[in-house]
Formats: structure tokens, C-alpha cells, sequence
């Protein structure tokens, strides 16, 4: 398990739940429970956290959007999708969807290992609580072991020229504050 806004439950049920920026009280009926606002290290640290529990096998997204990062489209996009050779989370809307702390292989075990309950805008306890106890027992746990990861720390990188207002994203990435444009920092 990563730091992160979350509650751990009862570590054998095969339902996680994720409230996307809506603050909605924990049940100890699901295996973790917590919020996730942005569509990189968010989504990162849910991912870890799922694959570290075989028995999860079920995520319900529910809460209400984070404005701009679209961790919820985000994780979705993920699942669906993966990530492309750069870590960009292909057809994520957020504004900077990139992973880069953990590995494309972290990535495909989540995709195998989940199905995600696509149910963002639902704030509703009591509706959360009557799917969450609907799947807390189905299915079977995931029949490869628990994958603890790793964060891959990648070296940081000086550039001898800034623009004024421009925006390091990763080492490859750069951002211009004035127009929102992102590029490759070779470009720059």
C-alpha cells in the first residue's frame, strides 16, 4: 500500500471503492475506500494499491469529477486502454495524463485484474452502499499473487534554459503556461 486519502476495510472483499473528489464516508464492507482528484499520481496510487490485494476484483468510480484533471475519465481510460510507450494514458482527458512512477506491466496486471463500475456523478450512500454490497463477495480473488510495486524515481534532469512561465512536466515534457501547449523539451 502507498500514502494516500484512502480507508482500508475488510482486506478480503473483491470491491474497492473510489470517490473521485467527493467525501463520502468510508464502509468497512469494501477493501479500501478512498478519493483520488488528479489523473497521474491518483491514478497511480490506485493502481498500486489494487494490485497489491488479489481479492479486490471490482472498483466502483463513483463521486464527482475533479475539475480539469478527470481522474475518474482518466482511470477508466486506463483500464481500457493503457498507456502509450511515453506513459501518456491514451484517451485520457485530464490535463496532464502521464504515469511515470510505476510500469507498464503494473499497468496490464490492473487491466486484468479489475473491472471498473463506471458510476462517476453518483454521491448517493446509500445507492454506494447497495452496490458495494453486491459485490463485496462475487467472484474469486485473482489467481496470481499480490504484485507489490516499486516506485520507479526517475533521475531529474537540469536545463540550462527556461523560458519565463514555461511548465516542467516530466524530463521529456515541457508546458507553456501563456498558451497550454505541451511539448517535448527537446522542442524547446
Amino acid at each position: 500500500m502507498v500514502k494516500g486519502d484512502y480507508t482500508v476495510g475488510n482486506p478480503k472483499s473483491r470491491i474497492a471503492v473510489v470517490t473521485l473528489a467527493s467525501q463520502i464516508n468510508p464502509s468497512p464492507e469494501a477493501a479500501i475506500w478512498g478519493s483520488s482528484k488528479t489523473e497521474n499520481l491518483g491514478v497511480e496510487k490506485i493502481i498500486v494499491n489494487i494490485i497489491s490485494n488479489s481479492n479486490i476484483r471490482y472498483i466502483l468510480v463513483c463521486g464527482t469529477e475533479s475539475r480539469g484533471h478527470l481522474a475518474g475519465q482518466s482511470l477508466l481510460a486506463i483500464h481500457a486502454n493503457g498507456i502509450d510507450e511515453k506513459g501518456r494514458i491514451i484517451g485520457s482527458e485530464g490535463a496532464i495524463p502521464f504515469i511515470e512512477n510505476i510500469s507498464r506491466e503494473a499497468v496490464k496486471r490492473f487491466q486484468q485484474q479489475v473491472v471498473l463500475l463506471d458510476r462517476i456523478g453518483l454521491t448517493d450512500p446509500d445507492e454506494i452502499m447497495r452496490i458495494v454490497r453486491k459485490y463485496k463477495y462475487r467472484g474469486e480473488a485473482y489467481q496470481d499473487e499480490p504484485v507489490v510495486t516499486v516506485s520507479q524515481k526517475k533521475r531529474q534532469t537540469t536545463f540550462s534554459v527556461l523560458l519565463s512561465g514555461d511548465i516542467i512536466i516530466s524530463e521529456e515534457l515541457v508546458m507553456d503556461a501563456a498558451s497550454g501547449i505541451i511539448c517535448e523539451a527537446k522542442d524547446f
